[in-house]
């Protein structure tokens, strides 16, 4: 009996081993293959609001993404990319490359100096709109476009190859005011729809966006006005990683309270859209910066509402990771 019993004991396990040996055999055939990360080109004007740099920890903490390059617009584009140069080597991510927009004029920064110190800075950087479109025609179909500035890259691209430009997968923007302006939180008195900053500073390349034929995802500031409180800031910044360390110093740069966190909106619907989820909606940009809604064929699909508490255990789980 005791004989019969460990045979059978011993068929068992050399099933169960050959099993496990197939699945870790699968298993092994599927991480040399790898998963499919979602390619992203991010398009930012970091230095002024801090937002930015919230957006780049989030995207540089999230393995699903594989991001092409970074690329600056609006203002002293040089200097934004040296505030993104000294973030992405702080942060052991020198590997991303960075390119630089059009420069046009000079702005006030708040973080200027956090990208003037050190030894961080490239001495040049390529041009934003040749990486782009060169990725483009390289990814065909591929590329996700995360725009979280004024889209001057946007529209000079559009402009220098509109057929390129329309082989992206998508666009998704930080922008827009469609029923609720600033200071709508949704819970106090109705401010109603305004000309939205990054909209506003270069409506030109906004409407030429919408009327592009890409698919456009929008991020306005009906479901972005997301406040980081001192609870939120003093969980981020005491988690002594790399990554909350660079956010603690730009944080204290910009030298002001409470930040919203409109752009990692858009970098959190790229990796969980049902924390915004969109509808279809035709847009219009008018000549004063607003962005109406009216009927009509749609051209992009929209985010008006987002749960704040959904989104923070999100962003703070992923970002204070250690």
């Amino acid at each position: 009996m005791t004989t019969i019993l460990n045979l059978s004991e011993l068929l068992g396990a050399f099933i169960m081993n050959r099993s496990w040996r197939r699945l870790l055999g699968l298993l092994l055939c599927l991480g040399s293959v790898g998963w499919a990360q979602e390619k992203v080109i991010i398009d930012t004007d970091i230095g002024d609001d801090v937002d930015d740099a919230f957006a780049l920890a989030l995207a540089v903490k999230s393995p699903e993404l594989q991001v092409l390059g970074i690329s600056t617009a609006f203002g002293e584009t040089d200097v934004r990319a040296k505030i993104v140069d000294r973030f992405l080597a702080e942060v052991g991510k020198s590997d991303i490359p960075v390119f630089v927009g059009k420069p046009a004029g000079k702005t006030p920064m708040s973080q200027r100096i956090y990208g003037e110190e050190g030894h961080f800075a490239k001495s040049s950087h390529a041009d934003a709109t040749d990486f782009l479109l060169q990725e483009i025609t390289k990814y065909p179909g591929e590329i996700t476009l995360i725009a979280i500035g004024p889209l001057m890259n946007v529209g000079e691209a559009i402009d220098r190859d509109a057929a390129a430009f329309r082989k992206l997968k998508r666009v998704v923007i930080m922008g827009g005011s469609i029923r609720r302006g600033y200071g709508d939180y949704g819970y106090n008195e109705h401010f109603p729809p305004s000309p939205e900053w990054n909209i506003l500073n270069d409506v030109k390349s906004a409407q030429k966006l919408f009327a592009s034929g890409v698919p456009v995802y929008v991020m306005p500031l009906d479901s972005t006005q997301l406040k980081l409180d001192e609870v939120k800031r003093a969980f981020l910044f005491t988690r002594g990683t790399p990554v909350t360390d660079q956010l603690a110093i730009l944080y204290h740069l910009w030298a002001q309270e409470t930040p919203t966190l409109f752009d990692p909106m858009t970098v959190t619907f790229v990796l969980k859209p049902e924390l915004c989820p969109v509808a279809p909606m035709h847009i219009r940009v008018d000549e004063k910066g607003y962005t109406r809604e009216e009927p009509g064929t749609p051209n992009a699909q929209v985010c008006l509402n987002s749960n704040p508490e959904d989104f923070f255990q999100f962003y703070l789980r992923r970002v204070g990771e250690r």
